[in-house]
């Protein structure tokens, strides 16, 4: 069964999108999270974009297709291992046409990398959300509502990273930031933001899907809270049970049932005819209010006291 990142991540590689801003932002983000520059002959430059996702990596040759005058390959690297999955290699071949490409997503500032800002694809809102979209694609996870509410976007560099955190603050995003292992986190753990974040991205399927997940999961706390709430009144109806029937036999055995006024006795009576009563069935058995039933327990509860005090 694939994971529910796995899930949105194939929901998210069908969708297409008529403005070429949304596929440009899209794309820089994907790179930003997954790709390493290469060097090529006479110092042109390429790219590698590498991804355990199939559905990821021909959204990846798809945006890049589009873009002019570049070459594109694909590599499959099978693993040996058990249980890993394959990796794929989406490669822009080194040529003079890749640095206006990069420079097109923002990679690059004429000859100058750019690591830390994409200000010029960000301006519009459906180009922040595409931006987002690509930066899950690239290298977000996020887990299946049923256990605990995590979103996370990992990435290996410190300047995006913080990038992607003022993006996701600006947007009134519940979102901190960690690091692990040399990666950066920017994460969500709040259910109701996470739902947020994968509408905003697109991924409507999967946000039912966590909805409902969510709302039964709400349901089964509730049961679980309530039924935990029985028991621990079931165990303190049969404690104070327990104890009134030790004080009851007590008084028995040292002074007697007899020299108990009537109404004591009748309770007394009550109770160890019925051990495991509660207050409110022992006061339907006798005729009386709950409270009088409490009133007359705690005075044998204090005549035991005053009896053991004497001894």
């Amino acid at each position: 069964m694939p994971s529910f990142a796995t899930e949105v991540k194939n929901e998210l590689a069908r969708l297409m999108y008529e403005e070429s801003c949304c596929r440009t932002a899209e794309l820089a983000a994907l790179l930003r999270m997954g790709a390493t520059m290469t060097l090529g002959p006479n110092r042109t430059l390429g790219l590698n974009f590498r991804t355990e996702n199939a559905a990821v990596a021909r959204k990846t040759l798809t945006l890049l297709k589009e873009m002019d005058h570049v070459r594109t390959e694909v590599m499959v690297s099978r693993s040996r291992r058990l249980k890993k999955n394959n990796s794929y290699c989406v490669s822009v071949v080194p040529s003079r046409e890749v640095s206006a490409l990069l420079e097109r997503l923002g990679l690059m500032h004429g000859e100058s990398f750019n690591v830390g800002s994409d200000s010029a694809i960000l301006r519009r809102q459906c180009c922040r959300r595409a931006y987002l979209r690509g930066a899950f694609l690239g290298g977000g996870s996020v887990n299946r509502p049923e256990g605990s509410y995590h979103l996370e976007l990992v990435t290996g560099s410190s300047a995006f990273s913080e990038l992607l955190l003022s993006l996701l603050h600006k947007m009134d995003f519940p979102v901190g930031i960690t690091d692990r292992k040399g990666d950066y986190i920017v994460y969500i753990k709040e259910g109701d933001a996470i739902m947020d974040f994968l509408g905003m991205i697109g991924a409507n399927e999967a946000l039912q899907s966590f909805e409902i997940a969510r709302n039964l999961k709400e349901i089964r706390n509730q049961v679980n809270r309530l039924v935990n709430c029985e028991t621990a009144n079931l165990q303190k109806t049969v404690n104070a049970s327990v104890k009134q029937i030790e004080n009851i036999r007590y008084i028995a055995v040292h002074d007697g049932m007899q020299s108990l006024p009537e109404q004591l006795r009748e309770v007394a009576e009550a109770r160890l005819a019925n051990p495991d009563a509660t207050l409110s069935e022992l006061a339907k058995i006798l005729g009386i209010g709950k409270s009088g039933i409490n009133h007359r327990l705690r005075k044998l509860a204090k005549l035991v006291e005053d009896l053991t005090e004497g001894e």
